[in-house]
C-alpha cells in the first residue's frame, strides 16, 4: 500500500534534505496534494478539469500537454514533482493574456498575464522559435526555474531549458523572466502588438516580482506552440506511451514459458 503522510518536513523540491514523498490514497483530506503529485492519470484528468475551471481561457489541449510534460519530467527524474506550473501559449497573439501560473496542490490559478516573445519570433503572432544565441527568438518546451538576481532588466528569474536542441541553451543565451516597460497592453492596442524581447518571457513591470516570486526555485514553465517538429521530438510529450512501449518487451520476456 502506498503511504503519504501529508507533512512538509522533507524539505522543498530541489532543496537540501528533499526526498520524494510516497503517494497514498488513504487520506481523503490530502487528495488535492496527492492528485498534484501523482503521474498523469484519471486523477490528473480531475486536476485538469479543476484548473480549466480556474482558467477557462487556457486551451485544454495546451494545459493537457503542460501537465503531461511536468509529470513526465518527474517520472524520468529530470525535475522534481513541482507544485507550481506556468504555461505560456505562444500561439495566441501578444495582445492577449497568454501566461497562466497555477498552484497545483491547491488547484488555484495564481496569475493570468501578458508575456512578450522575442523580436525574432514575429510581430503580434509568434511563428519562429530558436535555441540559438543571437536569434532573438523565444524557445519552446519545458524549463526549470532557478534563483533570482537583479541585473540590467531589474529583478529577474533564471531559467534552465530541459529539452536538448530545443531550449537547453537558455542559460547561455541569458533567457530569463523579467519585467519590461514595453510589455504594456495599452500601448499594444495602439501599435498592434506588445513590445518584444531578445527572447526572454518578459512581463509587465507591475506584476513581474509577484510572478517571479511565485515561480522561482525549481518550478516549471511550459512554453507551447503547435510546432510539429517540437511536438514529435520533445522528450516530455508522449512519455507514458513510450514507457509502456519500452516495458512491453521486458514484460513479454518475463512471461515467456521456460524453454520457448
Amino acid at each position: 500500500m502506498f503511504s503519504y503522510r501529508c507533512d512538509h518536513r522533507r524539505g522543498s523540491p530541489g532543496g537540501p534534505g528533499y526526498t520524494r514523498p510516497q503517494m497514498a490514497l488513504r487520506f481523503p483530506t490530502c487528495w488535492p496534494l496527492v492528485c498534484a503529485l501523482l503521474p498523469f492519470s484519471a486523477c490528473a484528468s480531475a486536476l485538469l478539469d479543476r484548473l480549466l475551471e480556474q482558467a477557462p481561457d487556457v486551451p485544454p489541449q495546451v494545459l493537457t500537454l503542460a501537465l503531461e510534460a511536468r509529470d513526465c519530467a518527474a517520472e524520468i527524474g529530470a525535475a522534481p514533482p513541482t507544485s507550481r506550473l506556468a504555461v505560456v501559449d505562444y500561439s495566441r497573439p501578444s495582445t492577449e493574456r497568454r501566461l497562466w501560473l497555477f498552484d497545483l496542490p491547491t488547484q488555484r490559478l495564481l496569475h493570468a498575464e501578458y508575456v512578450a516573445h522575442g523580436r525574432g519570433s514575429g510581430e503580434n503572432l509568434a511563428h519562429a522559435f530558436s535555441n540559438v544565441e543571437g536569434s532573438h527568438q523565444s524557445s519552446l518546451g519545458l524549463f526549470l526555474t532557478d534563483d533570482t538576481y537583479t541585473g540590467g532588466n531589474g529583478y529577474s528569474l533564471r531559467l534552465d531549458g530541459l529539452e536538448p536542441g530545443t531550449n537547453d541553451q537558455a542559460r547561455d543565451r541569458l533567457i530569463v523572466m523579467h519585467g519590461a516597460s514595453y510589455v504594456d497592453p495599452v500601448q499594444a492596442l495602439r501599435q498592434g502588438r506588445l513590445g518584444r524581447s531578445f527572447g526572454c518571457p518578459a512581463l509587465r513591470p507591475v506584476v513581474a516580482r509577484a510572478v517571479i516570486d511565485d515561480l522561482k526555485n525549481h518550478q516549471l514553465l511550459f512554453a507551447y506552440y503547435p510546432d510539429p517538429v517540437w511536438l514529435a521530438r520533445s522528450p516530455y510529450l508522449g512519455c507514458s506511451r513510450r514507457l509502456t512501449q519500452q516495458a512491453t518487451p521486458r514484460d513479454a520476456e518475463a512471461t515467456r514459458p521456460v524453454g520457448s
